[in-house]
């Protein structure tokens, strides 16, 4: 899509496969431009933006994340971003896929995970508030299912540090509110993508919709937390999870 003067501009974070690609086919299709980050440089058969609208990052490195800012401030046009969409997570297993638990999990993975999941979210809406605040932006975390539960699947570093961002979009829309930020969360549950773990059909089957829920169903949500529909909504967080948390 072309950038033009007038489009809504997006950043956001884990584009390259499930709710992140789905997210990222929404807003082009409601006209958004879409700025990208991933640790992978930017991919020729993307059929979405082009190279200029992408962000080559290890959000695992905090420094790193620091650097990024400025990069992307140099992107957006006349200093302002409409929402900021923290969708990047990582949850490592072990041998044969097993889950880790808070025995078995390395302080150094404990670490990488949270720099992802959680310190990378905070770091990127601090660094960008003015150009948010310009906009009267929205910032969504997304959070999980498994943030409020011990999950079957998702290990100890993974279900704690989408707790603990959670909390965060609370402190933030707390803060970011005087400046005309509105920040929320959506808690995506069992989502029909590329990485489903083996076992995932015993859950659903007792879920009450009895179905997986597809990305698109969770960027629908995400668009209407930075949408003008959702204006007077922060401080939330959104379950979509066809009612797994009941």
């Amino acid at each position: 899509m072309a950038v033009g003067t007038t489009s809504k501009t997006l950043l956001l974070t884990g584009a390259s496969r499930g709710i992140g690609h789905a997210t990222v086919i929404k807003f082009a299709k409601e006209g958004w431009r879409v700025i990208t980050c991933s640790r992978q440089s930017f991919s020729e058969e993307c059929p979405w933006g082009g190279e200029e609208n992408h962000i080559q990052v290890d959000l695992s490195d905090p420094n790193k994340t620091v650097e990024a800012i400025e990069r992307i401030k140099k992107r957006l046009i006349g200093g302002r971003l409409d929402a900021l969409v923290n969708n990047a997570g990582i949850s490592p297993k072990g041998e044969n896929g097993t889950r880790l638990s808070t025995l078995d999990t390395d302080l150094r993975t404990w670490g990488h995970v949270f720099h992802v999941n959680f310190f990378a979210s905070v770091i990127l809406a601090r660094g960008l508030k003015d150009e948010l605040a310009a906009a009267k932006g929205s910032v969504v975390n997304v959070t999980s299912i498994a943030g409020a539960r011990v999950h079957p699947f998702a290990g100890a570093a993974y279900s704690t540090s989408k707790a603990a961002l959670a909390a965060l979009t609370r402190e933030m829309a707390h803060d970011f509110g005087p400046l005309g930020v509105r920040v929320n969360a959506i808690a995506p549950g069992e989502v029909e993508t590329s990485i489903l773990s083996e076992g995932t059909d015993k859950i659903v089957e007792k879920l009450p919709l009895r179905r997986l829920g597809q990305p698109s169903e969770v960027a629908d949500v995400v668009y209407f937390l930075c949408s003008d529909q959702s204006s007077y909504v922060s401080g939330t967080e959104i379950e979509v999870n066809g009612a797994q948390h009941v």
